[in-house]
């Protein structure tokens, strides 16, 4: 079994601007009953996270949190990692994190240089967990080659025109998560037919069947984004729907694709 103490759906925290609405954001998820709270140090709002767990009423060895560091503008020398990660601490105020990714594998990035920082972090406690994010399967291979620390979890895109069918595949064989960032395409999903009428069927919102796709995979969590309590509640509300084999075959089906996050330095390009 994959690690048994991450939240199948936790809170995206990934905005474009106005970083610190994500105090108040992430202080109401945690009030609605989200244990997992995702961020980053590329995402300008790490500080902000951290401020509205502090000030919740859930006590922080009960929140999951999740951060990534080395992105493409980032060095990626040892030393420089080792900087990085306790800069991700300082940041969200906390002595360790539950999981830190490598963000992206492209720029600088060198698995020999980078995973003995994660090794020595997870050594120390800093890390309870390593994860990678934005990987091909060769970089996958290639960096537990090198990893002393299991791996815990690979974060992607991951949705109903995105379903990722060979990571999935490498999730399950080597049982770590597959976490599935944008899981609604950007809203995509609420354009398709076949989600559509899985949702009518079960009374719910399109959102809400795209979510419970995912989640009707092995080793597959969610993290979806939300910023009003009422996103933030149904997006929830979807780990309670049980969506039968006929609903998940109609939206396996699905012949449209959409790749939403393709930077000029991913991995595969």
């Amino acid at each position: 079994m994959p690690i048994e103490d991450l939240p199948r759906i936790g809170l995206g925290t990934y905005s474009e601007n106005d970083q610190p609405q994500w105090t108040d954001n992430v202080r109401t998820a945690l009030d609605v009953g989200y244990r997992a709270i995702d961020t980053a140090h590329a995402y300008g709002n790490e500080q902000y996270v951290g401020e509205g767990i502090a000030s919740s009423s859930v006590d922080r060895e009960d929140v999951f949190i999740a951060t990534k560091t080395v992105h493409v503008d980032l060095p990626s020398s040892t030393d420089d990692v080792k900087g990085a990660i306790d800069g991700c601490l300082d940041r969200l105020g906390v002595d360790y994190v539950d999981l830190l990714y490598v963000h992206w594998p492209s720029g600088e990035y060198d698995h020999e240089a980078i995973l003995p920082a994660f090794d020595e972090a997870y050594n120390a406690g800093k890390i309870r967990h390593v994860g990678l994010s934005n990987f091909t399967p060769k970089l996958l291979d290639e960096a537990r080659d090198v990893l002393d620390a299991p791996l815990a979890a690979h974060q992607v895109e991951m949705h109903p025109l995105r379903p990722q069918e060979e990571l999935l595949a490498d999730a399950q064989r080597h049982d770590h998560w597959l976490v599935a960032y944008s899981p609604l395409a950007q809203g995509r999903v609420f354009e398709v037919p076949a989600i559509e009428a899985v949702a009518d069927k079960h009374d719910a919102t399109p959102a809400q069947v795209s979510i419970a796709w995912l989640l009707a995979k092995d080793n597959v969590a969610v993290i979806p984004k939300a910023s009003s309590e009422e996103h933030m509640r149904d997006n929830l509300a979807a780990g309670e729907m049980t969506l039968d084999e006929a609903d998940i075959a109609r939206i396996d089906a699905i012949e449209r694709r959409e790749h939403l996050i393709d930077p000029g330095h991913a991995p595969w390009n």
